[in-house]
């Protein structure tokens, strides 16, 4: 099926690693004219220039999301850069705050950072995108947001909190920029596998419970309906769906892409 994305602007926040770059690399493959954005942009450029090598288009852009004129100086700029339309914005970039603490034991500025950068930043860029995106009376917003924003969870309270925000967020901007034509929705992954998973979460199940790292794996997947982990590929095909026009008439959602976690 054609998503019609070829040729769309989409501005890609946090794109330098794991989902994000996954995130990237779709949309690159559908055709997509991308403006990579973060604050370091030396770990962005290989993402970047993987696309390129490939025949894709993609520019990298420095930009905090925690710094409102810093977002609105790179919408600016992937304007310039692409003819002014502004077609897609994809909010991938956030933390993961305190882990293992509770609310009591959590710092106000611990907390606080972490709002910043998965709230306010998503906020910040939103903001900045809908000038050009009400103009044309078309776009589409993607925030990716976290299961644990949907359940809670106990020693994650900074986390869960900053991304149930991101949901009301996503639902009010969806009400507010409905009638131009523009969708918002967010993308709510579950435990991705890669890197931190097998190396982090099931290394640490494993020394606890003395067990192998792949029986801890196995263990996590048990948790979820289909049982199986998400992949990044998974985050990325919900984001290229709700991206595009074959979702036209969805907006103000929460998609998990966690395998039936959530749900249960």
């Amino acid at each position: 099926m054609d998503l019609g994305l070829g040729g769309k602007v989409v501005l890609i926040t946090g794109p330098a690693k794991g989902m994000g770059a996954a995130i990237s690399r779709a949309f690159a493959a559908e055709g997509g004219r991308l403006v990579l954005l973060g604050r370091d942009t030396g770990a962005i450029a290989p993402v970047a220039e993987d696309i390129r090598a490939g025949g894709g288009s993609a520019i990298v852009v420095a930009c905090d999301v925690t710094d409102e004129a810093a977002c609105e100086a790179a919408v600016a700029q992937a304007r310039a850069a692409y003819g002014g339309a502004v077609d897609v914005l994809v909010n991938v970039a956030g933390g993961t705050g305190p882990i293992g603490k509770t609310g009591a034991q959590t710092s106000a500025d611990e907390f606080r950072d972490i709002v910043d950068v998965n709230m306010t930043g998503s906020f910040n860029m939103i903001r900045a995108c809908a000038p050009a995106m009400m103009a044309q009376r078309s776009g589409k917003v993607v925030n990716v947001g976290g299961t644990f924003g949907m359940r809670g969870r106990a020693g994650r309270v900074s986390y869960s909190a900053s991304k149930w925000g991101l949901r009301g967020l996503t639902k009010s901007f969806a009400l507010e920029l409905g009638p131009h034509n523009i969708n918002v929705n967010c993308v709510a992954p579950g435990m991705v596998d890669g890197p931190r998973f097998r190396e982090k979460v099931c290394r640490e199940m494993a020394a606890r419970l003395g067990i192998s790292e792949e029986e801890a794996a196995r263990r996590h997947a048990e948790d979820y309906a289909l049982k199986r982990v998400s992949t990044d590929r998974d985050v990325a095909n919900a984001c290229l769906f709700l991206a595009s026009d074959v979702s036209r008439q969805i907006t103000g959602v929460d998609l998990p892409v966690d395998g039936g976690w959530a749900a249960l």
